[in-house]
């Protein structure tokens, strides 16, 4: 039996679409496949942006046809867009061929609502309120090496009045460092180079024992091993001076730091309950670049959110240069329901946005170019992550989140490789390994 996943979102979904396939595999499915041979297609769903939420809508009505021919195909929905409120009962009428719809609290249970499946004609729906443990017991197929994702927390206690993610994924539940550690170190010692702790808001985990997240991070950089540590994401609210040391005093810490802004105006972060201002996010930069000069930041900005004015937007576009970013996620304003933001006076005009966010993209990809091209010439200590079969060449990413690619006559997958750097195109460095 085959099984195809399919995964919409962010890391932290590709890592539990990895738990999904962990599950699957102690259920005796063998492995992934097209949509064609599989036995059961899962779908990992995302509702945090309307983009995300149309696109698997379209998928999962794709699927009408094949179920058609083949009845004893198994589809499941999970993730985000199944625990939204009120969601998996429209799902269930918009598409009547789902056979399970399950939310981000019962992931554990795939394998057995799936048995249950096949017992029963119905449509079985399963939604936990809220996560019951944070050590579930799954042990994940992962496919991403060299990189390993490790979560060491769930859901959000934030409630930033756009964001609908405390809503599908519950309140903050840290798991025990000693089980996060351990699984640092067994993928360490079994030859993942790059770590990345993952989390809503890692500045506010907090451990058994007091254990905040410094402490922690500083923790898994002491494990043995040649590797790297990458964390996401983190929220300016809970930055901290004790975190940049730690980043400062520990080599295997990626230089680089993800910190969402969203917004460069003070009234637009007070709208979005973001709970901090544009003078503390500055001033928290030029604390990291003060201890950690060759440090880079990125960023998530979003545009269009109601209410916002031409002033409004300029402020988010002098926060990029403010700020230095060396590249940024950036959004439109989408409205999720539930949401306080959603409901809130002022929505802005679509072609408005659409102005905007192409402003601010121009204004992100020019700094971006420009530190690019600062590479040309150097070189620059890439881990070889993947192979592009379509371009030739080998890829990898630097400390500072830089993808680079090179030729090589042999597979270098897994290995840390310098590359001189002879061309920058974008975010992107093409460069000679000299190693």
């Amino acid at each position: 039996m085959n099984y195809h996943i399919v995964t919409y979102g962010c890391q932290m979904n590709l890592h539990e679409s990895e738990k999904i396939a962990g599950i699957l595999r102690s259920c005796g499915y063998e492995c992934e496949s097209g949509l064609e041979e599989a036995d059961v297609v899962v779908f990992n769903t995302c509702c945090i942006r309307e983009n995300a939420e149309n696109h698997a809508f379209g998928n999962i009505g794709s699927l009408k046809k094949l179920k058609k021919s083949n009845p004893s195909l198994i589809i499941a929905v999970g993730g985000c867009m199944a625990q939204e409120a009120g969601k998996a009962a429209w799902l269930k009428s918009k598409f009547p061929f789902i056979d399970i719809l399950f939310g981000t609290h019962n992931l554990p249970e795939l394998g057995e609502l799936i048995e249950r499946k096949r017992r029963e004609k119905k449509t079985i729906i399963s939604l936990k309120e809220e996560r019951v443990a944070t050590e579930d017991g799954v042990v994940p197929v992962r496919t991403s090496y060299p990189n390993a994702w490790v979560n060491i927390m769930y859901g959000c206690n934030n409630f930033c009045s756009y964001c609908i993610v405390p809503y599908v994924r519950g309140r903050e539940k840290s798991r025990r460092p000693e089980d996060i550690l351990k699984e640092v170190s067994s993928l360490v010692e079994e030859g993942y180079k790059e770590i990345t702790l993952l989390g809503q808001n890692v500045n506010s985990y907090s451990g058994e024992g007091g254990m905040r997240f410094p402490e922690l991070l500083e923790k898994a950089a002491e494990i043995e091993g040649d590797f790297r540590l990458r964390f996401m994401t983190s929220h300016p609210k809970d930055f901290s001076a004790e975190l940049v040391q730690v980043i400062k005093r520990n080599p295997k810490i990626c230089r680089q730091l993800h910190l969402p802004a969203q917004s460069g105006s003070n009234r637009i972060l007070s709208l979005m309950n973001r709970r901090y201002t544009r003078e503390t996010y500055l001033s928290e930069i030029a604390l990291l670049r003060r201890e950690v000069p060759d440090c880079e930041v990125t960023t998530d900005l979003i545009v269009g959110f109601p209410t916002e004015t031409e002033e409004d937007f300029r402020e988010t576009l002098s926060l990029v240069d403010a700020a230095d970013f060396s590249s940024a996620f950036t959004f439109v304003y989408s409205p999720r329901e539930g949401t306080k933001a959603a409901v809130m006076e002022g929505q802005i005009a679509e072609e408005t946005q659409k102005d905007r966010i192409m402003r601010l993209v121009e204004r992100v990809n020019a700094r971006t170019r420009e530190k690019s091209a600062r590479y040309v010439g150097r070189e620059v200590e890439l881990l070889c992550e993947d192979f592009d079969k379509k371009k030739d060449v080998y890829l990898g990413r630097d400390v500072y989140g830089r993808m680079g690619y090179f030729k090589s006559e042999k597979n270098r997958i897994g290995d840390f490789v310098t590359i001189r750097v002879t061309e920058a195109n974008g975010i992107s460095l093409y460069g000679e390994a000299v190693n």
